[in-house]
């Protein structure tokens, strides 16, 4: 029997989406998370490895919080940075692959078009940057790494903006959202797809050395926020769910502590190019999200 898939993030969205989609595509999936894995505590990962070496390992566990992170700096390299090398040692010395889950905030927007892997890096905060050397510590750390660089997750599950909209809406009637943001809403499970589409192309033909690198996987298509939050709401409507109105701001209108960028879209070319993996629309992958969000209510 093969060895199942290690995923980490515990409980977090992507790792749950993995989880809940691996058994219809013939793939077993160990999810862990806090405390088993905890990259505040340097080591813990090696007890992973000890009853044997997975087939593969995706990790999605990341310290997110991009406005705490410019006041805690040490823990957002230490979980974006330092955990992450020591997971890819470890799948050095095991000769398996490494999916390491990245993000477009790793740009600093002003490309003014989509972005492709081969793209000058600026992050404009401390989350892009521990992100980014992340990056940088695992391709250095394992051979058989694949980074890819996702965006704007969303999901039925946890904290993510189309779940806070929809309960926002619920208790405002007016609401005012960014609009001069814009990126590629991916939603969780999509993305989940399309890992497992990795992981079945590796198990099929094997590793290839031209399979390590940057990949962009995000949802197909750009929006803004303002945009995402007026499709969730048409999505909601279907369920009977009150509809608010969504006032379009600038983000000086709604100051964060960090500063985003203005216009990260990712080129997601070359993962169809390689692996034959392409995510849908996003405006397909919210549909769907939106959906289960009404039926779990």
């Amino acid at each position: 029997m093969t060895a199942p898939i290690l995923v980490t993030g515990g409980s977090g969205q992507l790792a749950t989406a993995l989880a809940e989609a691996a058994p219809a595509h013939g793939l077993a999936v160990h999810r862990v998370g806090r405390p088993v894995l905890d990259f505040d505590r340097p080591g813990s990962a090696t007890g992973l490895f000890a009853g044997g070496a997975p087939s593969l390992v995706v990790n999605a566990a990341a310290y997110t919080a991009v406005d705490a992170a410019e006041d805690d700096e040490d823990a957002a390299f230490r979980a974006n940075r330092d955990g992450p090398a020591e997971l890819a040692r470890l799948c050095e010395t095991a000769g398996i692959p490494l999916i390491h889950v990245s993000t477009d905030y790793v740009f600093d927007g002003l490309k003014g078009a989509p972005y492709v892997e081969t793209d000058a890096t600026s992050p404009q905060g401390v989350y892009g940057a521990s992100k980014l050397a992340g990056e940088g510590a695992v391709l250095a750390a394992c051979s058989r790494a694949i980074v890819l660089r996702t965006s704007w997750v969303y999901s039925p599950v946890g904290r993510n903006f189309v779940r806070t909209m929809l309960a926002a809406g619920q208790r405002n009637d007016r609401l005012r959202v960014v609009a001069d943001q814009t990126g590629c809403p991916t939603s969780a499970p999509d993305l989940a797809l399309g890992i497992l589409g990795v992981a079945w192309r590796l198990r099929a033909g094997g590793w290839q050395d031209r399979y390590a690198g940057i990949y962009h996987a995000a949802g197909t298509g750009g929006a803004t926020w303002h945009d995402l939050a007026i499709a969730t709401f048409a999505a909601a409507a279907r369920h009977g769910l009150a509809v608010p109105a969504v006032a379009p701001i600038a983000t000086a209108e709604w100051p964060t502590r960090a500063t985003r960028p203005p216009d990260s879209r990712l080129d997601c070319g070359r993962l169809a190019a390689v692996f034959g993996v392409r995510l849908p629309a996003w405006q397909e992958g919210l549909v769907r999200t939106v959906d289960a969000i009404c039926g779990r209510a």
